[in-house]
């Protein structure tokens, strides 16, 4: 049996531009870490997932530096990276393909933003057919339309769990792989 397949979504520099609101979860990028160093250590699947914007303008715009990963996500050589132009991971990347080929039937998610690019692809996922793990603590978001980022990151999950998603720890995930 496959062990499930880690997807790192949009851990990437342009998020620590200073012109994104409040955030929670400040802890997110190490839980990321923790995931990736536990899979790597399982020699089990691991997809790295980037944005790029379209716009020169764009925070994400390949060239510049919010295009690249986050230190505690950086791929290793090897490690496979999806990169894509819309919220879900699943849009025209080619990563249902690599997964159905690699005989993948688990997704675990984890990254940057809770309910924009991880809901989303979490959400595709299950509609897929995936069994879905949606890491809570390895997830953060910012605050939205009024709202601040706890609550913004709190109904993201509450949105998902139990009908798009699992969603567990970090603590949680890493048990699972490990116990099959």
């Amino acid at each position: 049996m496959v062990p499930p397949t880690l997807l790192v979504i949009d851990v990437q520099r342009a998020f620590d531009d200073p012109g994104w609101t409040e955030r929670n979860n400040l802890q997110a990028e190490k839980r990321v870490s923790e995931l990736l160093a536990a899979w790597r250590d399982a020699g089990a699947p691991v997809v790295h997932v980037r944005h790029e914007s379209d716009s020169p303008d764009g925070r994400f715009h390949r060239g510049t530096p919010g295009f690249e990963f986050k230190p505690e996500a950086v791929p290793l050589p090897g490690e496979p990276v999806v990169e894509k132009r819309t919220n879900s991971a699943f849009v025209n990347t080619g990563l249902e393909e690599r997964l159905r080929a690699g005989g993948t039937e688990k997704v675990v998610v984890a990254g940057l933003t809770t309910d924009h690019c991880c809901s989303t692809t979490a959400r595709s996922a299950s509609d897929l057919g995936f069994e879905t793990w949606f890491v809570a603590d390895a997830t953060a978001t910012h605050a939205r339309a009024g709202f601040d980022a706890e609550t913004i990151h709190a109904t993201a999950l509450a949105s998902l769990d139990g009908e798009f998603a699992q969603i567990m720890s970090t603590t949680d995930a890493i048990e699972r792989l490990r116990h099959g």
